[in-house]
């Protein structure tokens, strides 16, 4: 096993031991939902990358609904990506879902109905990206669930001009994911600006620059024939000459 997955494996115990991890249960291989979500996505409402936001791309994941949510209710456009990128980006546009649809449509399923399935090309600048983690340290560097999508989301989107360097990224976690442990980092890895958790906000003290696109010498073969995004690029760049 190696150290990132050490640490993973150490936060889903701590989060299920601590009995803060919540539905969907076990928490292990996920992105883990837990006590306290509702009041993180509060208090990033609170700051500024927030408040300035006019789109805000967030993580499908269950932690992430009430970032989700709150942010129809703030009329804030909403780039999703789908599960597993299999069906790409969903775009929802709270002025065109009705109020009392806005938690249905936080949900992964009520996304598919209240959103509309748009290329990365067609969708608008991106002014806040928020992103899901099994752990992130104060530096922040963080560990998703070990696949790799929140990357692969970041440098398609880059690579269309829909993300920069000076994007913010955030990230809403429990405190007990918090983890001072320094790991290993590869080019890819997407390091977090802000680590918002239910009782407070951390400003990360990042020392890595986001990555600059698709960095296809770490993508396996497998991973590009299971996203339809990398493989239209994948083509685009290597036969469609």
């Amino acid at each position: 096993m190696t150290y990132k997955n050490k640490v993973r494996e150490k936060i889903w115990r701590l989060l299920e031991e601590r009995k803060v991890a919540t539905f969907p249960l076990p928490p292990y291989g996920r992105i883990p939902n837990f006590i306290g979500a509702e009041k993180a996505a509060l208090n990033l409402t609170k700051m500024d990358v927030w408040r300035n936001a006019k789109v805000i791309k967030v993580n499908p994941d269950s932690p992430q609904m009430w970032v989700r949510k709150l942010a129809l209710e703030s009329g804030k456009r909403i780039v999703m990506p789908t599960p597993r990128l299999k069906d790409g980006f969903l775009f929802l546009d709270p002025n065109k879902i009705q109020k009392r649809n806005y938690r249905s449509a936080s949900t992964i399923k009520g996304a598919y109905i209240a959103g509309v399935r748009t290329e990365p090309n067609n969708l608008p600048e991106i002014d806040l990206v928020v992103i899901g983690s099994v752990a992130v340290t104060l530096i922040g560097d963080r560990l998703g669930k070990s696949k790799g999508f929140a990357e692969i989301e970041w440098a398609i989107l880059k690579e269309e001009g829909r993300v920069d360097e000076d994007t913010p990224v955030a990230t809403t976690v429990h405190d007990l994911q918090v983890v001072e442990e320094n790991f290993e980092v590869m080019p890819y890895d997407l390091p977090v600006d802000y680590i918002i958790t239910p009782s407070e906000v951390i400003k990360a003290k990042r020392i890595r620059e986001k990555p600059k696109g698709i960095l296809w010498p770490f993508i396996p073969t497998d991973k590009i024939k299971e996203i339809p995004l990398l493989q239209e690029r994948w083509r685009r760049r290597y036969f469609d000459r």
